[in-house]
C-alpha cells in the first residue's frame, strides 16, 4: 500500500480479539479529523468495516505476500 507514514500504527496481529477492535476505535478517539491510523492484522476484519462505515470513517485494504492485512482508516 503506498500511504504517507503516520504515527498512528496498531499492529494487532497477535492480539487476541476483542483486543484490535478495541485498541482500533480507541485511537480513533484520540486522532483529529482528517487523520489516518494503520491497523496490522493477519485476517480481514469485516466487523470493524461495518463500525467504521457507520461512523463515516474511510478505509483501504490491502493484503501483503506474508499475509497480513494493512488497514489505513481516515477518520
Amino acid at each position: 500500500m503506498t500511504h504517507p507514514k503516520t504515527p498512528h500504527v496498531i499492529d494487532a496481529r497477535y492480539m487476541e480479539p476483542p483486543g484490535p477492535f478495541v485498541a482500533t476505535m480507541e485511537m480513533l478517539d484520540t486522532i483529529a479529523v482528517g487523520e489516518k491510523m494503520l491497523l496490522l492484522l493477519f485476517r480481514e476484519p469485516h466487523p470493524l468495516y461495518k463500525v467504521l462505515r457507520q461512523n463515516g470513517h474511510a478505509f483501504e485494504t490491502e493484503m501483503l505476500p506474508d499475509g497480513t492485512f494493512e488497514i489505513l482508516i481516515t477518520r
